[in-house]
């Protein structure tokens, strides 16, 4: 063997285990909401429901809520024999919709390591559940399905804090016979998209299945065997993912929001490395890229989330990924949600500028688009090259005077 071979077959180096960042999808009203209330209701630091605050029950922004390793630890405990999980803890991002966590994108494809899919188990598979499986499988996000409202079943007691396995031996047959009958028409739905969908307790190998979780968001039931699953797919097969958090940080934006006596903030999941307040960032705009100086970082206390922590937040002087964190800076009007921040550096500039360019066919006559981020602007020309309408001008920002009259001279 040469010194070649040697040195070609060197170990990557890698890092402390981060936290997995999950990402909750589901169509309208099946739950998704409820099912985050669920997880940030677990320990001592209780938050209120972001459900009871969402206009029409339906999720407007993106959060962000952080489960220590304790807390996960002792709801899981009894299914896990006691044995602690690897991982520090769990990283929820809640997303407005499929299409939102299309446009949230790192390097290394979708933000979130794990995805958990919740699917109303009374009736199952719809529209949005479809596309947000087809968006899963573009950008091979491993994910499980939550089949949740299972206390809508004729007949099915539930109870708060209850594993699925233990509920399921307290049923009547006749119960178990009506879950049975939603359970097999639920795996013939999702088999005709190519998903080879098992109850988790079931599964022999986890490569080629997808596991089903039933539980009650609503009454606190299956909790634990959400949880388990989740983390015991992440730490199993995505270990080379939750270990490269070493070298400069790298975060993507969620949210631009003006906060009072702070200014203009962006909040960021921080995929990798470390931030300190006064490290020089590298922030994406229309414009193209550009550099600030962090004044201050933010981050949530306790499980509250991100959007919402109010008095909640607390200052610190370092953030280590994964985290959820809240940045001050002066010049944040231009950043791009969904876009990545670097720590400041000709590379990170570099980047920067190939994120700046937008990957839309564009045709001498068509409509003018814009859109707010990257991902949402590529997300809609795709939909409008499914019905064949030419684009002419496609733009991330507000909209502006010169958009108009492009748009105005394409009708003339």
């Amino acid at each position: 063997m040469s010194e070649t071979d040697v040195n070609e077959e060197e170990p990557v180096v890698r890092g402390e285990n981060r936290q997995p960042i999950v990402s909750v999808l589901g169509h309208v009203d099946h739950g998704k909401t409820s099912v985050l209330d669920l997880v940030r209701s677990l320990g001592s630091d209780r938050q209120a429901s972001v459900m009871d605050r969402e206009a029409g029950g339906i999720t407007q922004h993106i959060g962000a809520t952080e489960v220590p390793a304790q807390v996960l630890n002792e709801t899981c405990a009894k299914l896990m024999g006691g044995r602690p999980f690897k991982s520090p803890g769990l990283l929820f991002i809640d997303t407005p919709g499929h299409h939102s966590f299309a446009s949230l994108r790192n390097r290394g494809g979708a933000l979130a390591d794990i995805a958990i899919l919740v699917v109303d188990i009374m009736e199952g598979l719809q529209p949005q559940t479809i596309e947000s499986i087809n968006i899963l499988k573009q950008t091979k996000t491993p994910f499980v399905i939550a089949g949740n409202k299972i206390d809508r079943i004729h007949g099915w007691i539930c109870e708060p804090d209850r594993s699925f396995i233990e509920s399921l031996q307290e049923q009547r047959k006749d119960v178990i016979d009506l879950f049975q009958d939603r359970y097999w028409k639920l795996v013939g739905q999702v088999s005709e998209h190519g998903i080879n969908l098992e109850r988790y307790d079931q599964i022999k190998d986890f490569r080629k299945s997808f596991p089903l979780v039933p539980m009650s968001a609503k009454e606190g039931e299956g909790l634990q065997d959400l949880l388990t699953v989740t983390v015991g797919l992440a730490e199993r097969f995505l270990e080379d993912r939750l270990t490269d958090t070493l070298g400069p940080a790298e975060g993507t934006i969620l949210e631009m929001k003006d906060e009072v006596g702070m200014g203009k903030t962006i909040d960021v999941i921080l995929h990798r490395g470390s931030l300190n307040t006064g490290d020089h960032i590298t922030v994406v705009s229309a414009d193209g890229p550009f550099d600030v100086r962090i004044k201050g970082l933010k981050k949530a206390r306790g499980m509250s989330e991100m959007r919402d922590a109010g008095d909640r937040w607390e200052s610190v002087d370092t953030i280590h990924a994964a985290a959820g964190v809240k940045i001050i800076a002066q010049g944040l009007e231009k950043a791009l949600a969904g876009s990545t921040i670097r720590l400041a550096s000709d590379e990170a500039r570099d980047e920067a500028k190939k994120e700046t360019q937008v990957s839309v066919e564009l045709d001498e006559e068509g409509v003018v688009i814009k859109a707010d981020t990257i991902g949402g602007l590529e997300a809609l020309a795709f939909e409008l090259k499914k019905i064949d309408t030419p684009i002419r001008r496609a733009t991330v920002g507000p909209v502006n005077k010169r958009d108009v009259m492009t748009a105005e001279s394409a009708n003339s």
